[in-house]
């Protein structure tokens, strides 16, 4: 392939580990980029978008994106994928097949771990894809690190022909640092997809012969991480115990031991076994600091080579600097410091979901509604499951929620029996994968109601776009989906396809007890977009009369954090049963005018357009009662 540079200064730009990859992605001279939003990673393809000479796109799913990136690559264009390291689970089926088949132009899959489950259902280690596919995996442990191995990464994918993982984790993708970048930008032409089914066409017949090709691959790949400049060894004067580690582990190792020597794995799979070993020979003792699964270890131990790694070390979270200390004194039978615990004085503060949200009304519904079993999904309703609601009764994985209500409807015991199913999941995840749950419960007679909240937009990882809101990643007039016409085709009977503005509380409650009562499956879809977008229109703030309120805390059990309590009070019923009362007040900072709270509000004391005492103008975190 001919290759162009476009030069620019040398310089230093203090950038994420997620800004880093946007930035070597362009010098590399990718041609296109695809992803789909998910913390931590979800701002690579939000940088990448800001470059013009690459193509880049919001895909439906993980598994999408990675067939996206790996057509440009069968074209000849350096291309790459980008997802969090649940989406990886989602991709697999394509990126599996084709670290057989082998790539054209460089193919790189950038995968974030969420070590520490800051966002995230399950703590996976994505390193084993690398094992499980006969991919290499590059581990940046900065910033920098993302940038350089990022522009590495596709260098040894055409050289090796095959797909190659970097992965990151939390607190690369987020953390700054100070980077060094070359200010070139070198364009790969693409000679354009040459034709060659006994390669492409991934038939038994044609996959065998490619079985022995991928081995003797990784063999060279072995050999070639026996001797690059990647693995590096940092020497120390305390050879009581060596380190291997890799990734921000190693910040956190040569922080805490300086002094230690390190062999740092930024090439760590295929692991360098025998670099390794001769590290091995040159301390007392090997500690394996990975995060999260004991994987090198293991492989180590299955090699002869003796180490300490999560006999000692936890096998989740983060390895940080306290968390190492007191391991390796214990190993050594050296006395630890117990840690200096400092009170915080910051009141805990629950998550909750914003002001006005659209999700608001559809859990206040269902949360005073009995019998039902509420199936939930991955999303920022997935707060539905917390208080005030408790109006989630499971959540699991993308577009599980409908496949998982049929077959509760399917499996249901006796103590079922009269219980209705109701599953929860939002516009993006719909797209994600949810439509083929929904058709397989319509193909297979399911009994479910699906509360669709359209809020049109990926919410959960900061308002992307997606097919059903209209624009692009670019911001770009885009077709939208009918989400009712899709459900339509997918099946449902048109009466069964209910469309509800949320914020008409007595009409979303009303929907939900006709359509649990149906013996077929049927869809209410919610209508207003996210409070925290552009799309959303802001009202005049509301306020509760002091003269009207009951305390009957009708209001406050909607859950939204513009409204809180401003005293209690504990009165003795006609039947001299105490009751406590909850009278309310709202903050009009934090009030967009929704009108959501009014119809909670029998005797109707929330109005609109009137003066706010003083205390409701505090900030709404501090407002608590004991």
């Amino acid at each position: 392939m001919n290759a162009v540079v476009h030069a620019q200064a040398e310089s230093r730009h203090l950038l994420s580990g997620n800004e880093a990859v946007a930035r070597a992605v362009w010098e590399a001279g990718v041609r296109v980029a695809a992803a789909y939003p998910g913390t931590p990673a979800t701002e690579i393809l939000e940088n990448i978008a800001q470059y013009p000479d690459i193509y880049s796109e919001w895909s439906v799913n993980e598994k999408v994106a990675v067939e996206v990136a790996i057509g440009a690559s069968l074209a000849g264009s350096r291309a790459l994928a980008a997802m969090k390291h649940v989406g990886m689970n989602v991709a697999s089926d394509a990126f599996m097949t084709q670290a057989l088949a082998g790539v054209v132009g460089g193919l790189v899959i950038v995968v974030a771990d969420d070590v520490g489950l800051s966002s995230s259902q399950n703590e996976q280690d994505s390193r084993y894809w690398g094992r499980f596919g006969h991919m290499p995996i590059l581990e940046p442990a900065d910033s920098q690190e993302a940038y350089a191995m990022v522009k590495r990464a596709f260098d040894l994918s055409e050289d090796y022909e095959v797909p190659v993982i970097v992965r990151m984790t939390t607190r690369v993708c987020h953390v700054k640092a100070m980077v060094m970048v070359s200010g070139e930008r070198i364009e790969h032409r693409a000679a354009g997809f040459q034709k060659n089914p006994q390669r492409w066409v991934m038939t038994p017949a044609n996959a065998k012969p490619r079985l022995p090709l991928m081995h003797e691959r990784e063999r060279n790949l072995r050999d070639l991480a026996e001797i690059s400049d990647l693995n590096e060894t940092f020497s120390g004067s305390d050879r009581r115990i060596g380190f291997v580690t890799s990734g921000p582990a190693f910040m956190h190792v040569r922080e805490t031991f300086p002094n230690a020597p390190i062999l740092k794995l930024g090439f760590s799979c295929p692991p360098p076994l025998e670099k390794i070993r001769a590290f091995a020979g040159q301390v007392d003792s090997i500690v394996v600091v990975e995060e999260t699964e004991p994987l090198l270890e293991t492989e180590l131990r299955a090699a002869g080579i003796s180490v300490y790694g999560k006999d000692i070390l936890p096998r989740f979270g983060e390895l940080a600097p306290n968390v190492l200390r007191p391991a390796i004194k214990q190993l050594l039978n050296e006395p630890c410091e117990a840690p200096i615990r400092v009170q915080s004085g910051v009141f805990p503060r629950p998550p909750t979901m914003c002001a006005s949200c659209p999700h608001l009304g559809p859990y206040f519904a269902l949360s005073h509604i009995r019998n039902l079993n509420i199936i939930g999904d991955i999303g920022c309703y997935t707060l539905g499951a917390g208080h005030p609601w408790n109006a989630l009764d499971t959540c699991t994985c993308m577009g599980a929620s409908l496949s998982m209500a049929h077959g509760m409807d399917k499996g249901r015991g006796e103590s079922d029996e009269k219980k209705h199913m109701v599953a929860v999941i939002g516009d993006s995840t719909f797209l994600h994968m949810g439509m083929q749950g929904l058709l397989n419960l319509i193909y297979n007679r399911g009994n479910v109601t699906v509360l669709l909240l359209d809020n049109r937009s990926v919410g959960m990882t900061g308002g992307q776009e997606n097919p059903g809101t209209g624009l692009d990643l670019h911001g770009l007039a885009a077709p939208r989906v009918d989400f009712a016409k899709l459900a339509e085709a997918l099946g449902i009977r048109p009466e069964r396809i209910r469309t509800v503005d949320p914020y008409e509380l007595p009409t979303m409650v009303k929907l939900v007890r006709e359509e649990i009562k149906m013996n077929e499956p049927s869809i209410i879809i919610t209508n207003r977009p996210c409070s925290l977008t552009d799309r959303f229109e802001r009202f005049k703030p509301y306020a509760v009369l002091d003269e009207k309120c009951t305390g009957c805390g009708n209001c406050i059990d909607l859950g939204c954090p513009a409204i809180f309590v401003a005293r209690r009070e504990t009165v003795m019923t006609k039947s001299g049963k105490s009751k406590e009362l909850s009278f309310a007040r709202i903050d009009s900072n934090a009030c967009t005018g929704c009108h959501l709270c009014v119809g909670t509000c029998a005797p109707e004391a929330i109005v609109q357009n009137l003066p706010m005492p003083p205390h409701s103008r505090q900030p709404i975190w501090i407002h608590t009662v004991p």
